[in-house]
């Protein structure tokens, strides 16, 4: 490392005010900081002030989505394979190898576009390069179908970055979790290639159906995946939302360092759960989605994704504590509403957690404002 430290050290002087390279003085900074910490704390912002800084925080986060990435990308291998109906004759590492001939491209384009926006944005301002997108370039890619095309991809990393964080001041100031903005942005700008039975399998056989396990129930085809098989994730899906179990080593990871909140996660299953048990309540023979058992909305589609890596986005979320047992219980409740009553979209936790960051800090206000009202009237019956 003290080789590393006097490299950057040679090349400090040149970037500093005045120099004659002084205009790269945000890209020195984001590098050198990636490297080593930096002895100097934020003063704007919702920022982290702790034992480490927010690249050490944001580098956590991206450890905790390695298992959905590198499942997603055998799964993208595995199905593949099973739609030419040659997945017998085809092991793991050939499996894992054509996944990530796919997935990989996704995921470099995602942080080449994404973040030459931002070190533009910081070169363009003079100000010191955002690292949540250390973050938000990994995120994009999961929640990516694998068949997408790579200058979509571009767009709407590009898309996400301006509009959902730059024009709002960038890291630490966004309403909207920029992950999902481009998931959005690709939704409503090129449904076809997030929609139907055509892109959730990469180079997808003729003759193979590619429906997700939302789309059948959404039909009221009988379901053709086990419950087994969409626990564990083998199911056709985007690249890392269909592993129950690798999304929920990804949130122990989260939930032992304290990066995530607990409250959001679990008020989020639980709104889920009672928006299940009520449309199994009152299902009618019209809508069939409504008869899938309440508990099975857990392992299906992105749920279990959106509420562990995008609704506890600390930046986008509720930030007090009873606020997020609400923000997580509406996510959770509404996901699985629009999830089932709305034909034209048989998943709903995009749109839900997109709308909770809009009304998050709406509902801190409030929080607050109850806080300070129960307290004076205290005051007053003690005075």
């Amino acid at each position: 490392m003290k080789a590393v430290r006097k490299f950057f050290d040679t090349i400090k002087p040149h970037v500093q005010k005045g120099a004659k390279f002084h205009w790269l003085h945000s890209t020195y900074d984001a590098f050198e900081t990636f490297a080593f910490v930096p002895n100097t704390t934020s003063k704007t912002g919702s920022h982290i002030h702790d034992v480490i800084d927010l690249k050490r925080t944001m580098t956590v986060v991206i450890v905790a989505l390695l298992p959905a990435l590198f499942f997603g990308i055998y799964n993208v291998g595995y199905h593949h394979y099973l739609s030419e109906g040659t997945a017998a004759a085809n092991g793991f590492f050939d499996m894992f190898l054509f996944g990530a001939i796919k997935v990989l491209p996704i995921v470099i384009v995602s942080y080449v576009v994404g973040l030459g926006v931002e070190f533009l944005f910081a070169q363009l301002r003079g100000h010191q390069v955002n690292e949540g997108f250390l973050v938000s370039a990994m995120l994009i890619p999961l929640v990516m179908p694998p068949d997408v095309p790579l200058w979509m991809v571009a767009i709407s990393t590009v898309f996400a970055v301006i509009f959902g964080k730059e024009v709002f001041g960038g890291t630490g100031m966004n309403i909207l979790n920029p992950a999902l903005t481009a998931r959005a942005f690709l939704f409503f700008a090129y449904p076809s290639h997030i929609s139907g039975d055509l892109v959730w399998i990469a180079e997808k056989a003729d003759a193979y159906s590619g429906a997700t396990p939302l789309a059948l129930a959404a039909s009221g085809t009988p379901q053709t995946h086990s419950i087994a098989e969409m626990f564990i994730g083998l199911i056709p899906g985007s690249i890392g939302e269909t592993s129950v179990i690798a999304i929920g080593l990804g949130a122990i990871l989260l939930l032992v360092t304290g990066i995530a909140s607990w409250r959001i996660m679990s008020s989020a299953i639980i709104g889920g759960l009672t928006m299940g048990l009520l449309l199994n309540i009152f299902a009618t023979t019209t809508n069939p989605f409504m008869e899938v058992p309440f508990w099975q909305h857990l392992i299906m589609g992105g749920f279990a994704f959106g509420v562990v890596f995008m609704a506890t986005d600390p930046v986008s979320g509720s930030h007090t504590q009873t606020g997020k047992w609400i923000y997580g219980f509406l996510i959770g409740f509404l996901a699985i509403l629009i999830r089932v009553l709305n034909p034209a979209y048989p998943e709903g936790v995009m749109l839900a957690i997109l709308l909770m960051n809009v009304f998050a800090p709406l509902i801190d206000y409030y929080v607050v404002q109850s806080n300070v009202k129960r307290r004076l009237k205290y005051t007053k019956h003690t005075v």
